[in-house]
């Protein structure tokens, strides 16, 4: 099955009606346990990176392996460059093998959010990859996912920027912000299904969803139904292995460094299998 762009697996999501676990990863550990929970269910996923994993001394070489385990890959796997700050990032992600990027221009003004998601679009398409924009603002950020973050009803997504930003750009996905927040909420999730049902009705593209973790199975099963093809869910997922290890070290006298390494990479797994059923990902050759 090996590595595919992007379109291709969120093409199907949107035509059947599921959507797709989009897991980032920032190590060998967790990559291991994104795709061995995939290949164990069938099901295509999204295998995501963030900025600082193309840059430094070792981007080379993590690269490397993340491209070469996606093209030996038992499923479909798309290998995304996430919230890419810069036009130049996502060239990065592009040179680096990655089927699609994420150009985020959320906090820009709505015209400079477009010429930069233009000129992605144009180099990243004549390489044959996806391009994912944002149009609204999803509270939080990665850098601050544990101190907890409230969703900002003002800086919500409209139905008429996001028409309009499809238009203008012609962006092969769009994340849009609902309620959701990056990292640990604040208080109780308060989704905006109408808005999103009124989205989903003008725009014949994936809508995505950021901040996918801090939400109940059900949350989960209602975005998908509401028209949701792509979740981003990071937080809980390293969180259940983090405390995985915090669990062995409190109970186990005697433990070894692969004995950490086999908590935490089960714990994950274990989340991710848990939510790809929740997402209702079909495996690969499924019929409804």
């Amino acid at each position: 099955m090996a590595l595919v762009t992007m379109k291709e697996i969120l093409d199907d999501a949107m035509r059947k009606n599921y959507a797709v676990g989009a897991f980032d990863t920032m190590d060998r550990i967790t990559t291991e346990a994104i795709m061995t929970a995939s290949e164990k269910k069938g099901t295509p996923v999204i295998l995501m990176v963030v900025p600082p994993c193309v840059e430094g001394p070792d981007a080379d070489l993590f690269m490397s392996y993340l491209v070469e385990r996606c093209r030996r890959s038992t499923v479909p796997v798309a290998l995304h460059m996430d919230h890419a700050p810069s036009y130049e990032y996502c060239v990065k992600g592009i040179k680096y093998g990655c089927t699609s990027v994420m150009f985020d221009g959320s906090s820009l003004p709505y015209e400079e959010n477009v010429a930069i998601t233009r000129k992605v679009i144009e180099t990243a398409h004549a390489c044959g990859v996806t391009v994912e924009a944002e149009i609204g603002h999803v509270a939080g950020h990665e850098g601050n996912m544990l101190d907890g973050n409230v969703a900002d009803p003002s800086a919500y997504t409209t139905v008429e920027e996001a028409l309009q930003f499809y238009k203008d750009t012609g962006v092969d996905c769009l994340a849009v912000a609902i309620g959701t927040v990056h990292g640990v909420y604040k208080g109780t999730p308060n989704i905006d299904y109408d808005r999103l049902d009124a989205i989903k009705e003008e725009l014949p593209i994936p809508i995505v969803l950021h901040g996918g973790s801090g939400l109940v199975d059900e949350d989960y099963r209602k975005l998908v139904a509401h028209g949701i093809n792509k979740i981003n869910f990071f937080t809980a997922m390293t969180l259940a292995g983090a405390e995985a290890v915090r669990k062995l070290v409190e109970e186990t006298p005697k433990f070894q460094m692969t004995d950490v390494i086999a908590a935490g990479q089960k714990a994950e797994e274990e989340i991710v299998s848990h939510h790809i059923n929740v997402f209702g990902t079909l495996p690969v050759h499924a019929d409804l």
